[in-house]
């Protein structure tokens, strides 16, 4: 079992830890529950096993393994996300539709791979080694989350609401909001030091901030509630342009997994069908739910800069981390200076520049230690499925 192997590198210790917390996340789930796609934006829990198997495979054994050869030469295409420089990907609102490979044998190509990676990094030391196997941990990392937001979705769609993590619970808030103060000036921007970042952190450089201040905690579901309440979704100078029409063409009402039965609002979550707690976190709300409620509470969202500088700065903020990515005013854009590696693998981050609001913070969902103040998570105006909530400023 690789589990009982002696492992002499520590990147190696690691390397099996975080493909084992995948693994792990997988395990309550059904054959079913695994196949299923509930929409386009999400994937099915198999595929995430796969590809991110395939991001080894292809970006370290390809490369590094003497007399290379694939487990399946079918899965280069298959498992491929968005590589162009790889070659042809099958269609993303399709994954659903691959019943075969079947779990088992996408469970065995994980193992061939995890094999082969531990006995390349113990024969094959480097620093662009190190570095690319970090990048593929992180990589997966980011699809751990995935596969709590996508089987979340997933089974949001069941009528019996089934529950992914029966003892899951969001945290209560115990404090009033209050608002802190910061000075701005020109403020550095960005990763420094060694330990690991994405290309999209880089170069560190400066801002200009003008004095702001920052909420001492996020918006809570009571305080959601009253938005709602006071016809939230029905004014539309609440809204910009855009969300406007996105709340008319979807027929919005409230936030994705809030449901009205018997009088009383229900809101669906890791551990299934339950009373909404006032005092949580409001989640799974889009760019423009947060600057609707925003601009009705008489305040606005952070800027990026803003939100890494008031992180760095103030330790006394609550729930920066851990509960909900809060959504930015800014445009995933590039830093100045950014440039992209060459090959394929520069197509990490920076091809996905455009349309795309920046998320600051972790979640719920985030594993442990994968976030930091300068981590820069980001989706489409209109993503409702992620736990992203809101944090004010002004």
């Amino acid at each position: 079992m690789l589990e009982q192997r002696e492992l002499s590198h520590p990147l190696a210790t690691r390397f099996l830890q975080v493909r084992h917390q995948t693994m792990a996340l997988a395990a309550p789930l059904s054959d079913e529950d695994c196949q299923a796609q509930s929409m386009p934006d999400a994937s099915p829990v198999k595929w995430h096993l796969a590809h991110t198997t395939w991001f080894f495979e292809t970006f370290l054994l390809e490369p590094f393994e003497a007399a290379f050869a694939p487990f399946h030469p079918a899965f280069r295409v298959l498992y491929n996300s968005y590589y162009n420089g790889v070659g042809a990907q099958h269609s993303r609102p399709q994954r659903g539709l691959v019943t075969r490979p079947s779990r088992a044998e996408v469970v065995a190509y994980r193992q061939n791979v995890d094999a082969r990676m531990l006995a390349l990094m113990e024969r094959r030391r480097s620093p662009e080694l190190a570095s690319l196997v970090e990048l593929g941990l992180q990589h997966e990392q980011q699809h751990q989350e995935l596969i709590v937001t996508d089987v979340m979705h997933l089974l949001s769609m069941n009528p019996l609401f089934p529950a992914y993590q029966p003892d899951a619970a969001v945290p209560a808030l115990d404090s009033p909001l209050a608002w802190h103060d910061f000075t701005g000036g020109v403020v550095p921007v960005g990763h420094e030091g060694e330990s690991f970042y994405f290309d999209s952190e880089r170069p560190r450089h400066r801002q200009f901030l003008e004095p702001y201040q920052l909420a001492s905690r996020l918006v809570t579901n009571a305080e959601y509630l009253a938005f709602i309440a006071d016809g939230g979704y029905d004014e539309p100078s609440f809204w910009l342009s855009e969300g406007w029409d996105f709340v008319r063409a979807h027929h919005l009402s409230q936030p994705l997994y809030w449901h009205r039965q018997d009088g009383h609002w229900r809101v669906f979550g890791l551990n299934g069908l339950a009373d909404l707690q006032p005092d949580v976190p409001v989640l799974n709300l889009s760019y423009f739910e947060a600057s609707a409620y925003a601009h009705w509470a008489g305040a606005r969202l952070p800027t990026e800069g803003e939100w890494e500088h008031a992180a760095l700065s103030d330790p006394s903020l609550q729930q920066m981390f851990g509960l909900a990515w809060q959504w930015t005013s800014s445009a995933y854009a590039p830093y100045p200076g950014f440039c992209a590696v060459p090959g394929a693998i520069g197509e990490y981050n920076g091809k996905f520049m455009v349309n795309q609001y920046v998320l600051r913070g972790a979640s719920l969902a985030t594993p442990p230690g994968h976030s930091r103040p300068t981590y820069r998570n980001f989706f489409p105006a209109s993503a409702r499925w992620q736990f992203s909530g809101i944090r004010l400023a002004r």
